[in-house]
């Protein structure tokens, strides 16, 4: 696999999410919330995840799981902020450019800003700010500008 071919099949998301988890659970922004928040088990987790992928990319597995109530319970113990989404969203569009180019690389980084945002306005309410501080954040701000763009 090359960076020049698109994500088309399961195994390459694989690739992509344990690339991606491995990313985020050493985080120091994001990575708490995995690891020691919810104890994230990345072999229980990434079969999941990955069918929720496949799902919404290829619409080829069968995900029946409420992909929100992870986040709202993470929520309940620490909020979550525009600043943890955007750092999502900064190793999700990386993970994914490192590893592949094409419509399907486009429409799942589309699909995590799109998650992201929604996710964020869902926990905090549709008047939440989208502004963030931090060193390498990525403002939601600048998501919700391209995607009405």
């Amino acid at each position: 696999m090359g960076i020049s071919t698109d994500v088309s099949s399961r195994a390459d998301l694989d690739v992509v999410l344990r690339r991606f988890y491995t990313a985020a659970f050493a985080d120091p922004l994001i990575g708490p919330f995995f690891t020691e928040i919810a104890g994230t088990d990345l072999d229980v987790h990434l079969p999941r995840i990955t069918d929720f992928w496949e799902r919404a990319l290829f619409r080829t597995a069968d995900y029946r799981r409420n992909a929100f109530a992870p986040h709202a319970a993470l929520y309940s113990v620490r909020p979550l902020t525009a600043e943890h989404f955007g750092r999502w969203v900064q190793l999700w569009h990386a993970t994914v450019d490192g590893l592949h180019r094409g419509p399907n690389a486009d429409r799942a980084k589309a699909q995590g800003e799109r998650i992201a945002l929604a996710v964020l306005r869902r926990l905090g309410g549709k008047d939440v700010s989208t502004a963030g501080e931090g060193p390498g954040f990525v403002p939601l701000a600048a998501v919700e500008l391209r995607a009405a763009a």
